[in-house]
């Protein structure tokens, strides 16, 4: 099977073919010219070893900090967990989780930030992307979430809280 690439500027024109027998991903030239071969092997030990905090940072709108806060997650099918964050942002959270949920899955989230542990904000939000293994003995597994909707209120608040420890951090 081959597929062309038509959305990455810089690469439109080359074809990615995928060659199921021999496992293999092939990069053509707009010639079909094969400029590059990787096995599926690489490829998967690759996007296992990939940290998703970096990987996806670029496409935040707003600014994480690491915090650990108590959460409280129910997903449309009746599953309910707690757990803590890893990270926090106004966009989004990290869940810790041994057994994340699979990305797209819609969840509800509650939480109380430090500052008022007895105001409860409840979000709705969905699993953006999955760390399903510990990394480098210091990233936990967990899963992160991104708001989908959220009170404005509960969004400023965080990313004031967000903006305060980034400062202290900073100074630090």
């Amino acid at each position: 099977m081959k597929f062309p690439v038509t959305a990455t500027s810089e690469h439109q024109g080359k074809t990615l073919g995928i060659d199921c027998e021999q496992e293999t991903l092939s990069l053509f030239d707009d010639k079909g010219k094969r400029l590059s071969i990787l096995a599926w092997s690489t490829l998967i030990e690759y996007m296992l070893s990939v940290d998703e905090e970096a990987l996806f940072a670029h496409s935040r709108a707003h600014p994480r900090a690491p915090l650990a806060i108590k959460v409280h997650c129910s997903t449309a099918d009746g599953k309910h967990f707690d757990s803590l964050t890893g990270g926090i942002g106004g966009g989004g959270l990290f869940i810790e989780s041994s057994t994340p949920l699979t990305p797209g899955t819609e969840l509800t989230v509650e939480f109380a930030l430090p500052d008022r542990p007895s105001q409860k904000f409840e979000t709705r939000a969905k699993v953006a992307w999955t760390r399903s293994k510990p990394e480098r003995y210091l990233l936990f597994p967990g899963m992160g979430i991104q708001f989908t909707d959220i009170d404005p209120e509960a969004q400023k608040r965080l990313i004031e809280l967000v903006a305060s420890l980034n400062r202290t951090r900073a100074t630090a």
